[in-house]
C-alpha cells in the first residue's frame, strides 16, 4: 500500500472512532483531509532537514500531524498526548494497519517523557499546542543537539513572538527557519516556525508538569 493510500485509511478510521469518542472537533472527511493531511504534510520540508533518528508528535491528539508525518518520512515516531485515552484509540488503529512497530504512543505528560527519554528525538512537531516559549521549553530536555522543534501556527502574535526570541539562549535554542504557506483551498494560511536545539539550557528542565504554562519563563 502506499504511503497516500496508508494515510487516508488512517485518516478514516480516526474519523469512524471520532464519533464515539472526541479525537479530532472535524468530522467531514474532505475538511479532515485538507487539515489533517495537507496541513500536517506543511512541515515535511523541515522534517527532511533533522537528523536522522527519532521523531516525536507533541500533543498528538487524532494522530496529526504525526502519522502522516511519520509515513511520508520513514522515521521511527512516538505520538505523545496527556489523553491516555485517545493514545489508546490512536495506538488500536495503528496495530490495525500493521504500523505499529513504526509509529507508536505514548499516553502522559511532556515533561515526564523528558525525564524517561531525555535527549532522545531529533525532531519534534507541534502543532495548536501553546505558545512559541513553552514550547522550546518543553522540546528542549527531549532533543539532541542539532535536533528541530517543528511549530506550526496560524497566528503568532508580536509580543509571543519577541518572547520566544528572547528565550533562545536561555533554553539552548535557536530560530532556524520561519516559513508561511498557504493550503490549497487558497484561504488557510499556516506558518512553520523551526528552532534548532543548540546546547544545554541554562536551567534545569524539564520543570514540575505544568510550570510551563502556569508559571511561563
Amino acid at each position: 500500500m502506499q504511503h497516500e493510500e496508508l494515510i487516508d485509511l488512517y485518516l478514516e478510521k480516526i474519523l469512524e472512532a471520532n464519533e464515539k469518542t472526541n479525537l479530532t472537533r472535524i468530522s467531514s472527511l474532505d475538511e479532515a483531509r485538507k487539515l489533517h493531511i495537507e496541513d500536517s504534510l506543511a512541515g515535511l520540508e523541515e522534517l527532511n532537514k533533522a537528523p536522522e533518528g527519532l521523531y516525536g508528535d507533541l500533543g498528538s491528539g487524532g494522530g496529526f500531524p504525526g502519522v502522516p508525518l511519520a509515513l511520508e518520512s520513514g522515521r521511527k515516531t512516538v505520538l505523545v498526548d496527556s489523553v491516555q485515552k485517545k493514545m489508546a484509540i490512536v495506538g488500536s488503529v495503528l496495530s490495525e494497519l500493521g504500523i505499529a512497530e513504526q509509529v507508536s504512543t505514548y499516553g502522559g505528560r511532556i515533561e515526564d517523557l523528558a525525564h524517561e527519554r531525555p535527549c532522545a528525538f531529533t525532531a519534534l512537531t507541534a502543532r495548536a499546542l501553546s505558545k512559541l516559549s513553552v514550547l522550546m521549553e518543553l522540546a528542549s530536555p527531549l532533543l539532541v543537539n542539532g535536533g528541530l522543534l517543528i511549530c506550526y501556527k496560524a497566528n503568532v502574535q508580536e509580543e509571543e513572538w519577541e518572547h520566544a526570541l528572547s528565550l533562545q539562549e536561555k533554553l539552548g535554542m535557536r530560530l532556524y527557519s520561519d516559513r508561511t504557506l498557504t493550503l490549497s483551498d487558497g484561504e488557510t494560511s499556516r506558518r512553520i516556525i523551526t528552532f534548532e536545539k543548540t546546547g544545554r539550557p541554562k536551567l534545569k528542565l524539564p520543570r514540575h508538569v505544568g510550570f510551563a504554562q502556569k508559571k511561563p519563563l
